[in-house]
């Protein structure tokens, strides 16, 4: 399983909460304790929002914590709402276009968590895809196809809770009607410029681990505490939508 934070709030330095803490996402990398997987080091990625609409993304295969490039650049970039991300590849093999954070226009989308069967749906999923977001697939991640088929949902006019409830039940659907033991696990996070959504779930009793907690004037999503204050961290629950903006944060639950 993959390990990420999502930043909202005043903007802030990456490598405040990317290199610095005690528990930070690059230590992650190396030694993970709330994962599968202890060591997270099939690549990483960065995605940050600055002037523009459209995010910067900075990705790479190499494991987050022998990369100097990564914390020259954290060190640099100052960003109210930025991702964070590094991976324990589930399928689609290490490649720098299967690495998260995902983009499309002002959207970006991160996920930790895989689609139990996934070479017996890929075909099908895909084909739902209209031409114009099938033209956008890079990679070979069930991720980036959950992403694509949850901005479809929005341009048919879905908000982004909504498009993302039923991308999951369709997927799990199909998994069901191909009687598809292992589970569907997501938690992701998916971002517009000016806001985050975070959500926590799986098909199975065992979703992937998922906390919030006030940072400063902002807050964060992380898959672990990233310090020794693990009191100080609030878990999101199964089936928990959490949704940030400026100064405000709302929960609700996936019907």
């Amino acid at each position: 399983m993959c390990r990420f934070l999502a930043y909202l709030g005043d903007p802030v330095y990456l490598d405040e909460l990317v290199c610095e803490p005690r528990h930070s996402l690059v230590r992650q990398s190396l030694r993970a304790e709330e994962a599968k997987t202890v060591t997270n080091g099939d690549g990483f990625g960065l995605g940050w929002y600055g002037d523009r609409p459209q995010p910067g993304i900075y990705r790479e295969v190499m494991p987050a914590w022998s990369d100097e490039n990564l914390l020259a650049l954290c060190a640099n970039v100052r960003s109210p709402l930025f991702f964070a991300h590094v991976r324990a590849a589930t399928g689609g093999g290490i490649t720098r276009l299967n690495c998260h954070p995902f983009q499309h226009g002002p959207w970006m989308f991160m996920h930790n968590g895989q689609i139990g069967g996934f070479s017996q749906l890929r075909r099908i999923m895909e084909m739902r895809l209209p031409d114009h977001l099938y033209e956008r697939r890079r990679g070979a991640t069930d991720s980036e196809l959950l992403f694509l088929l949850i901005l479809q949902a929005m341009e048919a006019g879905r908000s982004a809770p909504d498009a993302t409830q039923q991308v999951l039940q369709e997927t799990h659907a199909m998994m069901r009607a191909l009687q598809i033991q292992q589970p569907l696990r997501f938690a992701a996070a998916l971002a517009d410029g000016q806001q985050i959504w975070a959500f926590r779930f799986s098909s199975d009793d065992r979703p992937p681990t998922l906390y919030r907690r006030a940072h400063g004037r902002g807050w964060v999503v992380a898959s672990e505490p990233l310090d020794g204050d693990d009191s100080a961290w609030t878990p999101l629950a199964p089936n928990e939508v959490l949704h940030l903006r400026p100064e405000q944060l709302s929960v609700s639950q996936l019907a």
